[in-house]
């Protein structure tokens, strides 16, 4: 008889499984090296023969290397998540990283320049590597419901809960000016505001 697993015999829906790597196809290793480095990711300790990097406030880093895959270099696509995308854009290019331009999705298709409304998961812009794998920025502050369980609330960067914060305090000010008084209980508000936010729950008004 097995011994009894951590997870005990929970169903596979309660199994806990975490992407952590993607790897990328690359013809240059050491120039897709020196490219990903200059968008500021990680540079993470690996056995000999593997690249692994790290987007900063991701828990999935990407890996490219000889006989890692048999992909042609080029053919990946994959999105990366940003609080604030024209912030995000700006910084990419004065690092030197030539990146589409912003745009947002419609019914109709895209059309130029960010939502007006800076709705989640609308505001995009694209970028590619030397070896022309794809990476699609999406603009997400409030998620889906049931996209991140309440319960794992996390922040995967200091910019990131900067961000929190103003939005939080934004519509806190937006609150205070609907019920015409002061909020003194304005920390549990914030609280409750920036879970909702991620967890996809209703926002607080």
């Amino acid at each position: 008889m097995s011994p009894k697993s951590a997870q005990g015999d929970a169903g596979i829906e309660n199994v806990d499984v975490k992407v952590e790597v993607i790897v990328i196809p690359v013809s240059d290793v050491d120039r897709a090296k020196e490219f990903y480095r200059r968008l500021g990711w990680r540079l993470d300790q690996t056995p000999p023969g593997i690249v692994q990097l790290t987007p900063r406030g991701s828990g999935c880093s990407v890996q490219f290397g000889p006989g890692l895959t048999p992909a042609a270099p080029g053919s990946a696509m994959a999105y990366l998540v940003v609080s604030d995308l024209e912030a995000t854009r700006n910084a990419l290019v004065a690092a030197g990283v030539e990146v589409g331009g912003l745009f947002h999705v419609t019914p109709d298709g895209p059309v130029d320049g960010l939502d007006p409304e800076r709705r989640s998961y609308v505001s995009r812009a694209i970028f590619r590597d030397p070896d022309g794998n794809t990476w699609l920025m999406q603009e997400i502050t409030t998620r889906l419901p049931g996209r991140i369980e309440g319960g794992l609330t996390s922040f995967g960067s200091a910019s990131d809960l900067a961000g929190a914060l103003r939005r939080a305090a934004a519509a806190h000010g937006e609150h205070e000016e609907r019920t015409g008084q002061r909020d003194e209980n304005w920390p549990d508000w914030y609280a409750t505001y920036m879970v909702s936010e991620q967890s996809g729950a209703k926002l607080p008004e």
